[in-house]
């Protein structure tokens, strides 16, 4: 008896902070009656076309939708649960452990994860620019800190290759909040790195050495920084033709009358190319949704249902560069959604 009263109390408890949070953050002292999602800057033209469709077919508000980046998202996803803390968070990449670790120290226990599709990490060009054609090893030995252990003295593309143009090296990319970020290090960056039979090696014997050599960054004027603003990089890349990009495959399709993809391996980045896995730069993009909000946040589960019909196969998503995922895991992710089932952590890195 004692024990059944402690876990209806424990949900009483848990309604009423929510209610109470919901409360300050309103602007009117009622409970928030709209959604707020956070996170990706690849996932926020999705997220807001999404929402635009829902608040039509529904009449409930437009949510609320920050470009802040995947890491940003998560920090401020993770900090609890209430009414000031967002519902959804929107990545470019699947929640770290560490991440899952730090919102079930901060109470959010109950998260539900939907695959919403597959994009790829794109490098471009000016439509005027030079015409690159780049190996993952030339864009590991352009833009990594310490190439193999030793200093990058690379000035221009022909340092790194002789067959690449003699412009100076100079890539406009995502800061280290952004998912978009760290699937390049990963997807593109180390596989450069790993093409070097020493580096592979050094990745069995000494992980954080081989992390550090194989992902580290150099700053500017090599590798420039412009924030969650994606737009701002094509802006950048029509100034400066010689220079190169780094951004979601939605946003180089949607800007084909200014810039042009740049192949990396000798595959351009198209939608069939991301879509069979051809392209080297391919992931999986991810909505998380806190389930305690459920229920208490006006149409969070129907959210997330036009989500889902929107990223399905013929949506409308798929005309602003969502790739539609394999059946198998448009399934699984149809299944999360519909069910909102709990996310395992015990599957995560």
């Amino acid at each position: 008896m004692l024990q059944k009263f402690a876990l209806i109390a424990g949900a009483a408890t848990c309604a009423l902070a929510l209610s109470a949070c919901q409360d300050q953050a309103s602007s009117g002292g009622g409970a928030r009656d709209y959604i707020s999602a956070v996170g990706s800057s690849t996932v926020y033209p999705f997220a807001t076309a999404v929402g635009e469709k829902f608040a039509e077919a529904t009449g409930n508000k437009t949510p609320k939708i920050d470009s802040t980046g995947t890491g940003g998202g998560f920090e401020r996803f993770c900090s609890g649960v209430g009414g000031d803390t967002p519902d959804i968070a929107n990545a470019s990449r699947r929640i770290k452990k560490k991440e899952f670790d730090t919102c079930a120290k901060n109470g959010v226990t109950d998260i539900v994860e939907v695959q919403i599709g597959i994009d790829g990490i794109a490098l471009g060009e000016a439509a005027r620019g030079p015409g690159f054609k780049l190996s993952e090893e030339d864009v590991y030995k352009a833009l990594a800190a310490n190439p193999y252990g030793k200093p990058n003295e690379a000035k221009t593309w022909k340092d790194v290759n002789p067959a690449l143009p003699a412009v100076a090296i100079s890539v406009f990319g995502p800061p280290s909040t952004s998912g978009t970020y760290d699937a390049f290090k990963e997807l593109i960056l180390g596989k450069g790195c790993d093409a070097n039979p020493a580096m592979k090696a050094l990745k069995d014997s000494d992980k954080e050495k081989h992390e550090a050599t194989c992902t580290a960054l150099r700053g500017a004027p090599f590798y420039v920084e412009q924030g969650e603003n994606d737009n701002l990089i094509i802006s950048k890349l029509d100034k400066n033709p010689t220079s190169l990009g780094i951004f979601g495959f939605s946003y180089l399709d949607a800007n084909k009358d200014k810039i042009k993809a740049v192949p990396v391996q000798g595959v351009a980045p198209t939608y069939a190319a991301i879509a069979d896995g051809s392209y080297p730069g391919s992931r999986p993009l991810f909505i998380y949704i806190k389930k305690a909000h459920v229920g208490v946040v006006p149409g969070l589960a129907e959210y997330v249902a036009e989500f889902l019909k929107g990223a399905g196969e013929g949506g409308y998503l798929n005309a602003k560069g969502l790739i539609v995922s394999p059946k198998d895991i448009a399934a699984t992710a149809a299944a999360n959604g519909k069910g909102m089932t709990v996310l395992d952590g015990s599957t995560l890195k």
